[in-house]
């Protein structure tokens, strides 16, 4: 009947002279745009009112997690995509993705996720479980090293139904070798809803899935992703380093496992000619030049690209030599956080 009553009102309109159908079908087109706009915002507030769980869910076996209600996923889909892209970088850089079996007589598949710093860097895993409403701080514990470390940790069931979801959500997704292939792993156990570690695949290349996004074909591909300049702050969280060398020359790293690609796209967003150093198995960004500083410097001042925790007291205190330097001194530090 609406259809009806709208045709013969706007139909009416066509007897006005020389413009009268000109008038109906533009009438008719807004009418169209605004029944498509309206019909695509019903659609994604449908299938996007809750967060898609990855799997089936057996709550009778679950402790210590509920299930996340409407208001859970509203607030968790209020958390900015600067933040949840940081989150993916510092995952990438000192994430684990743990798939183990959780005794050694049935080989049953425990998974689980673990940020793990330097135990200075409490404030910063307060942060991002206090954001999430999810994971519990272990520690502090000993590492090879010899220095007192914490971890973040998120279960099985947290990575079902809140992080990994939320990721995908937003098309956010791992970019290192080693954190895709965990992720892999812990996807298709979750998807499949197999609960032995002998049900894995043994490659997971193979592992196919609507939740593994593929990574770019090419260095460029990886800055038309929307979340990478956030993913580059957070990886420079975990990996980066910013040094006065003895020498007096300030300088910007990033170092990881070899991933050509990923590193020079580091040097295309970074607009430097410097050359990656690739060896031992290791990827090596490093810049050094007043240019180049120049540039780092206005990278890390951009709206959302601050750093957390640790890193960004040594960024300040980087500045704060810098502004010192014959050489460095005359560069513009206006935006810089402090």
């Amino acid at each position: 009947m609406s259809l009806w009553g709208a045709t013969v009102i706007t139909n009416l309109l066509s007897a006005i002279p020389v413009f009268g159908q000109d008038l109906v079908e533009l009438i008719w087109t807004l009418k169209l745009c605004i029944f498509i706009c309206c019909s695509v915002g019903i659609i994604k507030f449908i299938y996007f009112a809750g967060l898609e769980s990855i799997g089936k869910i057996n709550w009778s076996k679950v402790r210590g997690v509920k299930p996340t209600t409407s208001e859970d996923s509203k607030r968790l889909l209020a958390i900015p995509i600067s933040f949840l892209g940081k989150l993916a970088g510092i995952i990438d850089g000192d994430g684990y993705i743990r798939v183990v079996a959780s005794d050694s007589l049935r080989k049953f598949a425990s998974i689980s996720l673990l940020i793990t710093l330097i135990h200075t860097e409490l404030p910063l895993l307060i942060l991002i479980k206090d954001t999430l409403g999810i994971g519990r701080i272990v520690g502090p514990y000993k590492n090879p090293k010899g220095e007192d470390t914490i971890s973040l940790i998120f279960n099985k069931t947290e990575l079902q139904q809140v992080l990994f979801p939320l990721f995908i959500y937003h098309g956010i997704f791992f970019l290192t070798y080693d954190r895709r292939a965990q992720y892999a792993k812990a996807i298709f156990l979750m998807e499949q809803g197999w609960t032995k570690m002998y049900d894995l695949p043994l490659l997971s290349e193979t592992i196919k899935s609507k939740f593994i996004f593929s990574l770019p074909n090419s260095p460029l591909g990886y800055l038309n992703l929307p979340f990478f300049t956030f993913w580059v702050v957070g990886f420079s969280i975990s990996e980066g380093s910013f040094l006065i060398k003895s020498n007096l020359d300030a300088c910007f790293q990033l170092k990881q496992r070899t991933h050509i690609d990923l590193f020079e796209a580091f040097r295309i967003l970074f607009n430097t000619t410097r050359k990656i150093t690739n060896d031992s198995n290791y990827s090596q960004f490093s810049v050094s030049s007043k240019k180049d500083i120049q540039t780092v410097i206005n990278f890390f001042s951009c709206p959302g690209n601050t750093l957390l925790g640790n890193k960004l007291i040594q960024y300040n205190n980087w500045i704060s030599n810098l502004k010192k330097s014959n050489r460095y001194g005359s560069l513009n530090f206006n935006d810089s956080p402090m």
